[in-house]
């Protein structure tokens, strides 16, 4: 017996090991598609169990879903990655995956310091506040992000 050209929602998620919910939410977010039948079912190409695990290996090294999302329509016609584009898409991914290393390498090896202080020492935190820098924005709660 010849293999299913459609697939269902079920059929997907099962061979995916991805929810049926976060399907469709993919497919809300456009990053996959699907048709419906003539009973209103959903119906997905066998392309897009690729597409599937390319999103869930992008979302394992910390792509968001808007960057993976951006990614995937710069493909010519929406079509399904080719290994070709999967060396495009994650060469381009590699220098923000990269800052992020950076910056975790940076947040571990503050750690002992930060523990230590219990965050009582907002004037020497050098994770969250380095050099003081939030004093010059005035009293109250504020929220530093990376500069």
């Amino acid at each position: 017996m010849a293999p299913a050209t459609e697939l269902t929602v079920g059929q997907v998620a099962m061979r995916s090991g991805v929810a049926v919910s976060a399907l469709h939410f993919y497919e809300t977010r456009g990053l996959i598609r699907s048709h419906r039948t003539a009973g209103n079912q959903r119906r997905y190409g066998r392309d897009v169990l690729r597409r599937v695990a390319i999103i869930r290996v992008a979302q394992e090294v910390g792509i968001s879903l808007s960057e993976i999302a951006t990614a995937l329509q710069s493909l010519p016609e929406g079509r399904t990655p080719t290994r070709e584009d999967w060396n495009l898409l994650s060469t381009a991914w590699r220098d923000g995956l990269d800052h992020k290393i950076a910056q975790l390498k940076k947040l571990r090896d503050g750690l002992s310091d930060c523990i230590g202080c219990g965050c009582m020492s907002i004037d020497k935190c050098p994770l969250r506040n380095k050099e003081d820098r939030l004093a010059r924005e005035g009293t109250g709660a504020r929220r530093l992000m990376a500069r």
